[in-house]
């Protein structure tokens, strides 16, 4: 089987996944550069990889190509493979960082914040009345509430915080410059941890350090760097496009939407969003540690799999008849929107509750909000997230 080139120009990551779900649900595909892995497309063949680290891990020490000087130096893809996070860890090393960030990252913690949030929330609403109709509304809402929430969260101060969201941008959009921007981000953050080491404050930050060398379960210096870079990335980008995709789906459906604002349904309107315009549309990668099968295809060990998110979410074998439909009154499924197994998304609460406060936030004061725009003519990003780049309403 040919390798199928992706992304494509001009055809947003969703539509390329189903394409090729309907061809396989594990097939070969080339990344820029000319770089094959395999694409896993189907809920049950993503499932199984995301449910065993053993046989799927997602350390790249168990990818040859990326040792060996094949992957160049270059590839703008490499800030979503290498790294001393939690996230690109397996085993005994990725509990040890789950179990730190666990300890300080509690529930209760993220229930806390619901009264801030709220006040974020409400702060941006009146921003956004205030420029009317044909206002942007990442700019002004979408893409600044999570990173206000996530940044205040571990104490990044105010003044640095937009440049928080350009590096985050840099490195999302997998081209030559989020290599030097996550390189800048961590960097940033080695220096602000020192800084908090001397001068403690209540925030997470803080709260890390203070438990970073407690008995067995430890990280050095470097780890805790990277690992606040992932949660900062991770804080603000997903829950921005969550944000901005729901806002999208109501001004398709406006009879939902009016649902929604009639009955307070936004625990629904998240969950449905996540469920069929998921912020995390592609995951890379995960590595086989041995010879396998997967939905009936043979893999050598350290072959490299890309999970499509996106495309087990419409997948009817899990989400039934109508899967592609947007419809907040559907019964949920358990779907990939947030991961599975080990690597599940910790920031799942967070992202969640900052949707559901944020949405109604939004629609308490402009029920009728609407886009602006055609939809066709939005532009996404669009191949590891999804969501669009700017996204001007008409209030009501």
């Amino acid at each position: 089987m040919t390798a199928a080139k992706i992304p494509v120009p001009a055809e947003h990551i969703y539509d390329t996944q189903v394409r090729l779900r309907r061809t396989g649900p594990v097939v070969p595909v080339e990344l820029p550069g000319g770089v094959e892995v395999w694409a896993a497309n189907t809920h049950a063949a993503v499932h199984e990889v995301l449910a065993d680290d053993k046989v799927y891990a997602r350390n790249a020490r168990h990818w040859p190509a990326l040792r060996d000087g094949t992957i160049p130096a270059d590839w703008p893809f490499l800030p979503f493979v290498e790294g001393d996070n939690m996230l690109m860890q397996d085993g005994a090393d990725h509990r040890r960082m789950r179990a730190m960030v666990n300890r300080a990252f509690t529930p209760a913690r993220v229930a806390a914040l619901a009264p801030r949030i709220g006040e974020i929330a409400g702060e941006l609403a009146d921003d956004v009345a205030a420029a009317g109709d044909g206002v942007d509304l990442v700019s002004a809402f979408g893409g600044v509430l999570p990173l206000q929430v996530i940044c205040e969260l571990f104490g990044i101060p105010e003044p640095d915080r937009a440049q928080f969201r350009v590096w985050t941008q840099q490195v999302m959009s997998a081209g030559g410059e989020g290599i030097a921007a996550r390189q800048a981000m961590v960097g940033y953050l080695a220096r602000f941890v020192d800084r908090r080491r001397g001068d403690p404050k209540d925030d997470l930050t803080s709260t890390l350090i203070a438990v970073q060398k407690d008995g067995e379960v430890t990280l050095s210096d470097e780890e805790l760097a990277d690992l606040l870079w992932l949660i900062l990335l991770a804080g603000n980008e997903t829950t921005t496009h969550l944000l901005n995709n729901a806002v999208v789906a109501l001004s398709r459906h406006e009879d939902q939407r009016d649902l929604a604002v009639r009955e307070g349904r936004w625990a629904e309107v998240v969950e449905e969003t996540l469920r069929r315009y998921p912020s995390v549309a592609t995951v890379l990668m995960r590595y086989t540690t041995r010879d396998t099968t997967l939905a009936g295809v043979d893999l050598p060990a350290g072959a490299p799999i890309l999970l499509s998110v996106s495309a087990t979410l419409t997948d009817t074998a899990q989400h039934g008849a109508g899967a592609d439909r947007f419809d907040i009154t559907r019964t949920q499924r358990p779907n990939l929107a947030f991961g599975h197994g080990p690597h599940f998304c910790l920031g799942a609460p967070l992202g969640r509750l900052e949707g559901r406060i944020g949405l109604a936030t939004l629609y308490g004061r402009f029920p009728k909000m609407r886009m602006a725009i055609d939809p066709a003519d939005l532009v996404y990003t669009s191949f590891s997230t999804s969501g669009p780049t700017s996204l001007p309403v008409l209030l009501g």
